[in-house]
């Protein structure tokens, strides 16, 4: 297995391709059960680190759509989803 990069170092975009990574493997179903126990907490670590990020961008914009500062209208939550 190649070495993992710490969780706070990666990019946001990087962290969810290693999530959606690890989503596939366990999905097949083909792995040994230490490993997909191994594979499964890095997933969750790494979903947590995206939810932070994505709650963070969250903030910042509502911040930059506060009254006074631009007119950008309302701010609606990001549906991922949609994103896929």
């Amino acid at each position: 297995m190649k070495k993992q990069t710490k969780t706070e170092e990666l990019a946001f975009e990087a962290a969810f391709a290693q999530l959606e990574e690890i989503v596939g493997k366990l999905e097949a179903g083909d792995l040994p059960l230490d490993e997909a126990l191994a594979l499964f907490e890095q997933g969750q670590q790494l979903a947590a680190y995206c939810g932070a990020k994505l709650d963070e961008a969250e903030l910042k914009v509502q911040k930059l759509a506060a009254p006074g500062t631009a007119a950008l209208g309302a701010v609606e939550p990001l549906d991922l989803e949609e994103v896929q």
